[in-house]
C-alpha cells in the first residue's frame, strides 16, 4: 500500500494539469528504506510527447546523485496519461527500473476527476496496489 499525503498528491495532480495535454513526470524521494514519500521533485518530460514520458538523463542524473547524497531513495515514480486510464503502458511497464518504488499515475482526460492510481511493477509484473491519502 502507498501511504501519501494530500499536500504530495495535489502536486503530483497540479503538474499532471499543468503539463497537459503532454505528460508530466516526477520523482518523490524518501529516505533509504523507509517507503515514505517526502520531497516532491518535477521533472521535464525530455520527449514533450502526450503518449510519452522519459526522464532528462543529465536531469535524471543529478536527482539521482541528490537522493544518494541526502541518504534518499526514490519512492514514488510518477507520471500523466492524458487521454486513457491511469494503468501503466507497455512502455510504462518496459521502462520501470526501480522495483521498490510505487509506479503512481495520474490520468488527466477528466479536468474534472482526480484519477490517481498505484503500482508495484517487478519484472514487467504489475501489481496494483491501495492508496492511502493522509490530511496532513
Amino acid at each position: 500500500m502507498l501511504t501519501i499525503s494530500r499536500e504530495l498528491v495535489d502536486r503530483m495532480v497540479a503538474h499532471a494539469r499543468a503539463d497537459h495535454p503532454d505528460e508530466a513526470c516526477g520523482v518523490i524521494a524518501g529516505p533509504e528504506g523507509s517507503d515514505r514519500p517526502e520531497r516532491f521533485i518535477p521533472m521535464l518530460n525530455a520527449e514533450r510527447s502526450p503518449t510519452f514520458y522519459r526522464f532528462d538523463s543529465a536531469e535524471q542524473l543529478k536527482v539521482w546523485r541528490e537522493m544518494d547524497r541526502a541518504d534518499e531513495e526514490p519512492v514514488v515514480i510518477y507520471h500523466s496519461h492524458t487521454a486513457t486510464e491511469a494503468y501503466p503502458s507497455r512502455t510504462d511497464i518496459s521502462y520501470a527500473g526501480e522495483p521498490g518504488a510505487h509506479y503512481v499515475l495520474i490520468s488527466t482526460r477528466d479536468p474534472q476527476v482526480e484519477e490517481i492510481r498505484s503500482y508495484r511493477i517487478v519484472d514487467g509484473a504489475v501489481t496494483e496496489e491501495p492508496v492511502e491519502i493522509n490530511p496532513a
